[in-house]
């Protein structure tokens, strides 16, 4: 498999048969990890270094393992604590990672396009584990590859993302992907929570979510950031899950064998009703878990295999 790109910031620059790349090979990387070795090589002899300079204990637990999977040395900086809070700058920091010579930088920052400066600074393969409200692309191919695996295809379906669309690097990434792939995405929320200029996205846009979810393949519901929100964004929680808390009675409007998702981590009874969040039949949120793991392996292998041409180049 070939992969064009020096880095992974973002899907933004993807195109379909890279997106296709990443989740083929994930594919066999679900079938190693449901083994009883769990290991590959193809990582091994390189280093990766993940800097989450914003908690997230599930993306930087996926991506850990990930690369051990694939026999990488794998270094963990807990990047809160770190000497920025001393005053370095972003670009000190990437020249003293330049200095550790790793191979595989994965990087989560408060900060949009924080991740795509320090790619222009450091000399190795970088990923975007999430930038403020811009992108947070593993999250989408986790959900692509989700989907895929659960309806056949990733092409042609109704998708409904539902929620704090304006808060969330989640439904930019989601958005972004299944439009390439030739999907009709719904945006079903608040006002309040919408962005500016959403419309030029080539989405359709509800604010009733019974309206929104009618006859749709998968339904895609968003933790609400109150960390990001500085104003009055919703009445209360409990009026924000009586209009747009997926529970039976909504679901009911979406085909009979649509999907839940959810990225984590869920707010039960302000998001999603917890029955619905644990129905086997039609939850797959426990799967976007087990796919995250097989992506982030993907995307790394792929990474790792265009560093070595260069350098041997």
């Amino acid at each position: 498999m070939t992969f064009a790109h020096a880095h992974l910031l973002g899907i933004e620059p993807l195109a379909p048969a890279d997106i296709t790349a990443i989740l083929d090979l994930a594919e066999s990387y679900v079938v190693l990890n449901r083994s009883e070795a769990k290991h590959g090589d193809a990582l091994r002899g390189l280093t990766q270094i993940n800097m989450f300079f914003e908690e997230s204990t599930r993306t930087q637990a996926s991506f850990e393992l990930a690369g051990k999977r694939l026999g990488a040395d794998v270094m963990s900086m807990a990047m809160q604590a770190s000497s920025l809070k001393k005053g370095e700058t972003l670009i000190d920091t990437a020249l003293t990672l330049n200095a550790m010579h790793p191979d595989l930088l994965v990087v989560r920052h408060p900060q949009s396009g924080a991740v795509e400066l320090l790619a222009q600074k450091v000399r190795c393969a970088v990923l975007n584990a999430g930038d403020g409200r811009h992108e947070h692309p593993t999250q989408a191919l986790l959900d692509a590859l989700t989907i895929r695996r659960a309806k056949g295809r990733l092409h042609r379906l109704s998708i409904a993302i539902c929620g704090d669309i304006a808060h969330s690097r989640v439904a930019r990434s989601n958005i972004l992907l299944l439009g390439k792939m030739e999907n009709r995405v719904r945006l079903i929320g608040p006002p309040t929570l919408m962005p500016a200029g959403i419309s030029e996205f080539g989405v359709e846009v509800f604010d009733d979510m019974r309206a929104g979810l009618e006859g749709v393949d998968v339904v895609m519901m968003l933790r609400l950031q109150k960390e990001r929100m500085d104003g009055g964004f919703i009445p209360s929680e409990r009026e924000y899950y009586h209009r747009y808390g997926l529970d039976a009675e909504k679901l009911a409007v979406a085909k009979p064998d649509a999907i839940v998702m959810h990225p984590g981590p869920m707010n039960r009874g302000v998001e999603i009703d917890g029955e619905i969040a644990d129905d086997i039949n039609r939850s797959v949120i426990r799967d976007q878990v087990e796919m995250g793991v097989a992506v982030r392996m993907a995307a790394m292998d792929l990474l790792a295999q265009g560093l070595r041409a260069r350098r041997e180049a």
